[in-house]
């Protein structure tokens, strides 16, 4: 997973490595691609289903984030559909009902479209998460909630 990972976010592979085939050719093992299917789902994290695409042009956008630890983010919902991976660290998200995930380091989530929820990194380092949004020319990727208080 280490390589695929690499190959989609330009990540260098342990002692300076940057591609998967010199990290093969160390040992003489032929190099291979491989694939492993992270997620395939058509709900929410909170097993809500995912609203219909939009009608028109689409406009793909990838974000990378990263959270220092102990950062938590301001109440906020988002417009248009998006996912991620989250390569280091734990990011909980938590609902306005109270319901909470946590997501650990390689997993995969669908996040709440149109629903209120915030995120904490609660963990010791920083979290990097990879998100990816399927919008529209013009449509916000988040709108920010400041008038709800974090506890």
């Amino acid at each position: 997973m280490k390589c695929v990972l690499a190959a989609l976010f330009g990540i260098s592979l342990a002692g300076g490595m940057t591609s998967c085939k010199e990290a093969h050719a160390e040992d003489g093992a032929q190099a291979k691609v491989e694939s492993t299917e992270l997620i395939r789902t058509s709900q929410s994290w909170d097993g809500v289903e995912l609203p219909d695409y939009f009608q028109g042009r689409p406009e793909l956008v990838a974000v990378k984030y990263v959270f220092p630890a102990g950062q938590k983010l301001g109440w906020h919902h988002h417009p248009v559909m998006n996912y991620g991976i989250l390569v280091q660290g734990e990011l909980t998200i938590i609902g306005q009902d109270g319901k909470e995930k946590t997501v650990h380091e390689g997993e995969a989530v669908v996040e709440m479209v149109n629903t209120i929820h915030h995120g904490e990194n609660r963990g010791t380092k920083p979290v990097i998460l990879y998100m990816f949004y399927l919008s529209q020319k013009g449509k916000e990727l988040a709108v920010q909630h400041p008038e709800i208080p974090l506890e």
